[in-house]
């Protein structure tokens, strides 16, 4: 048993190592993004409460992005929280925001973060959420506003439809004031009044989803109009560096076009 088990972890550690290197010498994504799927399912199949499989979910994060930053990878984009989530039961919502304000103090603190000078921006309606939750959020943006080698998005309390909506209302508005004409409105000027605006890279060339399902959910709606989609039947929890590189692998395999 132990032999054979020597033999699958000798083989996997081999395939990681050649498929890091086909991947490596092929152009990588400059932005990618993460579609975080399946903590739930992933504690329920082991009878365990939901919030386990988010704590768990929380600590392949740390993993992966080691993994990204290793490969070169300029921008990520996390979709850790949508509008969406905030309707799950209390006890479950109250266990997210926990989870999320003890990895935004873990990230300002982890020397990782600085040696490799991310700067992070959380992105969505932070409105929404507790005090202590934006505070902790916050301090860890302006703990990395200097940086400018890697930039991390977190979405959180995001939705898609929300953004385009916040937008919308900004243009409005300034339209009102008289500081924007109507014939002036634009695409440029709807993509300067979204979350991501001022990003060096504001649309993702490859998000990833996992858990097997094939939606978008109210994600990225306007920046993903000409991105490359990876669905990935493996739960967020289980999410492997074999994962990523596949999925980087496929992007790299195909031949992006704009328009049709």
């Amino acid at each position: 048993m132990l032999r054979t088990l020597l033999r699958v972890l000798g083989a996997y550690w081999l395939y990681e190592k050649w498929l890091y290197g086909q991947v490596k010498k092929k152009p990588l994504p400059r932005h990618v993004a993460l579609i975080l799927d399946g903590n739930r399912r992933w504690a329920r199949r082991r009878g365990w409460p939901p919030w386990v499989g988010h704590r768990v979910g929380a600590d392949k994060v740390e993993e992966v992005l080691n993994y990204i930053y290793e490969l070169g990878i300029e921008t990520v984009t996390l979709y850790v929280l949508s509008t969406e989530n905030l309707k799950r039961p209390t006890e479950e919502v109250k266990e997210l925001l926990n989870i999320i304000k003890e990895r935004a103090d873990e990230l300002r603190r982890n020397p990782r973060i600085h040696r490799n000078q991310v700067k992070v921006r959380v992105i969505g309606r932070i409105h929404l959420l507790p005090r202590d939750v934006r505070r902790s959020l916050k301090m860890l943006e302006e703990a990395t506003a200097n940086y400018s080698k890697h930039f991390l998005n977190i979405a959180v309390a995001y939705g898609g439809r929300a953004e385009i909506v916040d937008a919308v209302r900004m243009i409005a508005e300034k339209t009102k004031q008289g500081l924007l004409s109507v014939h002036s409105i634009d695409e440029k000027t709807i993509e300067q009044h979204l979350y991501t605006h001022g990003l060096p890279q504001p649309d993702p060339e490859l998000i990833i989803r996992t858990s097997g399902e094939e939606r978008i959910s109210n994600f990225f709606l306007w920046q993903s109009a000409y991105s490359e989609f990876v669905f990935q039947d493996v739960y967020w929890p289980d999410f492997r560096k074999i994962d990523l590189l596949r999925a980087i692998r496929t992007f790299q395999q195909r031949e992006r076009r704009i328009g049709i």
